[in-house]
């Protein structure tokens, strides 16, 4: 059974690190916009905002941004029903971006808020244990991917073509010829 299921596994694993790898790039990208556009003192207002509500209103203010998404994440999957794959592609995109962008933002504001929470305190760790497992299982797959990435790399393509041609040649020669009997 553990073999049918360790497929399902990975791929959810590899959805899980990418839902964790946009969450630690996005909050550098907002933290630039932020710091680009002059909004630094409506970022300190938020964090200080932040600041003074209790455990669960943090916690409400962390779902609201998956929420605010919902409708831009409706028309584009509305888009691409209806053949605009791009534009809905992109309306999507930008939808998931934003959304975990401010969730990151939220939750690195009211981290220590939100960790007062036992239930939340133990489901941050299991979300770390998860990531964990899920490094685990993807890992050595990446690790065998590069691996063949590079062996068959531009670079090196034609050594891996004279290889290939070498044990096809190989499979192909013709068994030798057995004398016939008198």
């Amino acid at each position: 059974m553990r073999r049918v299921l360790r497929p399902v596994l990975v791929f959810l694993a590899i959805i899980f690190l990418i839902e964790a790898w946009l969450w630690d790039r996005l909050e550098p990208v907002v933290a630039r916009v932020i710091a680009i556009i002059p909004l630094a003192r409506l970022k300190a207002e938020l964090a200080r905002r932040i600041d003074k509500l209790p455990p669960l209103g943090t916690l409400v203010l962390l779902v609201l941004p998956a929420g605010a998404v919902l409708p831009l994440k409706m028309l584009a999957f509305w888009l691409m029903a209806t053949g605009a794959w791009i534009e809905g592609v992109g309306v999507f995109v930008f939808a998931k971006l934003g959304a975990i962008g401010t969730t990151a933002f939220v939750f690195e504001a009211g981290r220590d808020k939100l960790l007062q929470l036992a239930w939340f305190h133990a489901f941050y760790n299991y979300v770390i244990w998860l990531r964990r497992r899920a490094h685990e299982l993807v890992d050595p797959i990446v690790q065998r991917i590069r691996y063949r990435t590079r062996i068959l790399g531009l670079k090196r393509a034609p050594r891996a073509f004279r290889l290939l041609q070498r044990i096809r040649r190989r499979m192909h020669v013709p068994p030798p010829l057995e004398p016939q009997g008198m």
